[in-house]
């Protein structure tokens, strides 16, 4: 009902646009995905398709046939683009077999390849949709990637460059063309060589050296999909990519080394390290750990699972008391550990909600492996508090306090809120055979790709 509601509203007042305005009954285009529109309805084809909505799943597709356009100009996040469009559209493509969503990620991930001319073939992080064709001469925007002003110094984002295996194997399979499997594995090949401070690593490489810019880590935003596409990697080759599963082992046990850390109240959190100094500090985004903890933990060894079954449950336990602890029931952007201060937000800056999924994606994680009730239990306290304070009367919207129980609505209905949250939210509550992990590998918009589809070794 929650997903039918977020659908109709969007279809109703931003077809199209990027994303839905809900207050203000409008749409939405931003800034991430260059000239591309309709990032709603290409993350909520699978979502929909899943619940058997049908009607609203014919409209998606509808829109997808006749109005998604791809010869567009415009400067584009890499990774916004593979992991919201291709994986989007490849998920809808497994699920279904209808052709025009495979034809369309073909086209699109054609249109992505510029990005990996580079010295060490790391991508840089935006991309110019435009048309790549001999007369870039002429037209020196069309084509052309660089890095983000803001990332350091030019240098390409772990969790960006990190986050494209899952999608450009599948790739690299519907099309052929190993050209998308090989440009995926540079990155890991890469990454697997440099050296890494105390086995960690950390945000920002420059694609021209191949070194590391400066030593901020960070399991939350900058980092985060990096690690879990490690684990999903092995998964989806059906347990073959065995240098996948040794870098995540070794990343994850630098992790436990170095930035898990307790509180004085018992909450296990997982710390930022900047330099070798820890800032005790936790992002909504790094708790999807908890879930990749404990899909890693069914493949670790046998005197290793249940330790990290453990670890994984109490880092979700943590991601639930920032939620618990909250007026809303919904959890922070970011959460500290430090001045007596456990598992809230101290700054203002950190104290918004804005639909995201990760904690819920945990639960699910964490029922699918463990069926302990407490997880549907707290997935349940997630929809009551949603349905409270973020649903409007035209949609969902994030707000900007959840210590307030009078919160203000930012006015945006994000489209990974159909792509995610609703989707984990729905699957914690079906049986496992619905999307069972055995047979899929959900990418980090939770777009599920079929395990063991590609012959391309990477």
């Amino acid at each position: 009902q929650m997903m039918k509601f977020a659908w109709d509203n969007y279809k109703q007042y931003a077809l199209g646009k990027n994303e839905l305005r809900p207050l203000t009954k409008n749409g939405h285009i931003g800034n991430m995905f260059g000239g591309l529109r309709g990032a709603t309805v290409v993350d909520a084809l699978d979502t929909l398709y899943i619940m058997e909505l049908e009607e609203e799943f014919q409209e998606a597709k509808k829109w997808v046939e006749k109005s998604f356009d791809l010869n567009v100009n415009g400067e584009a996040s890499l990774f916004e683009v593979n992991i919201r469009y291709i994986g989007g559209l490849l998920a809808a493509y497994y699920l279904t077999g209808e052709e025009v969503f495979k034809s369309k990620a073909l086209e699109l991930g054609e249109k992505l390849l510029p990005a990996f001319n580079t010295p060490t073939g790391i991508p840089r992080g935006v991309i110019n949709l435009g048309r790549q064709d001999t007369r870039s001469l002429f037209f020196p925007c069309s084509g052309m990637s660089w890095s983000w002003g803001w990332a350091s110094a030019g240098s390409s984002i772990l969790a960006e460059f990190g986050t494209l295996h899952l999608e450009f194997l599948h790739l690299s399979e519907l099309s052929g063309n190993p050209v998308f499997a090989e440009k995926a594995s540079t990155s890991q090949l890469v990454l697997n060589r440099v050296e890494k401070p105390q086995g960690l690593y950390p945000n920002f490489l420059s694609p021209v050296t191949g070194n590391w810019v400066q030593h901020h880590v960070s399991i939350g935003g900058l980092g985060d999909s990096f690690y879990e596409y490690l684990i999903k990697s092995w998964l989806m080759s059906d347990k073959k990519d065995s240098e996948a599963k040794k870098m995540y082992d070794d990343a994850l046990e630098a992790i436990e080394k170095h930035l898990v850390k307790k509180s004085a109240g018992g909450l296990t959190y997982i710390a930022e390290w900047r330099g070798g100094i820890l800032d005790h500090k936790m992002g909504h985004l790094a708790c999807f750990s908890g879930g990749m903890i404990a899909l890693g933990a069914e493949h670790a060894g046998e005197e290793r699972k249940q330790h990290y079954v453990d670890l994984a449950a109490e880092i979700t336990n943590t991601c639930h008391e920032s939620y618990a602890r909250s007026d809303t029931k919904l959890g922070p952007e970011a959460f500290r550990f430090d001045a007596g201060t456990e598992a809230m937000a101290t700054r203002l800056s950190e104290r918004y909600y804005i639909l995201r999924p990760e904690v819920v994606e945990s639960y699910m994680y964490m029922w699918r492996l463990t069926h302990n009730p407490k997880y549907r239990q707290w997935g349940w306290e997630v929809v009551k508090a949603l349905e409270k304070h973020c649903r409007v009367e035209a949609g969902f919207s994030g707000i900007r306090d959840v210590y307030t129980t009078t919160p203000t609505h930012d006015n945006m209905q994000q489209s990974f809120f159909l792509a995610e949250t609703l989707k984990y939210l729905y699957l914690l509550f079906c049986e496992d055979d619905v999307l069972s992990l055995d047979d899929w590998v959900f990418n980090t918009e939770a777009h599920p790709l079929p395990v063991n589809h590609t012959n391309f070794k990477a």
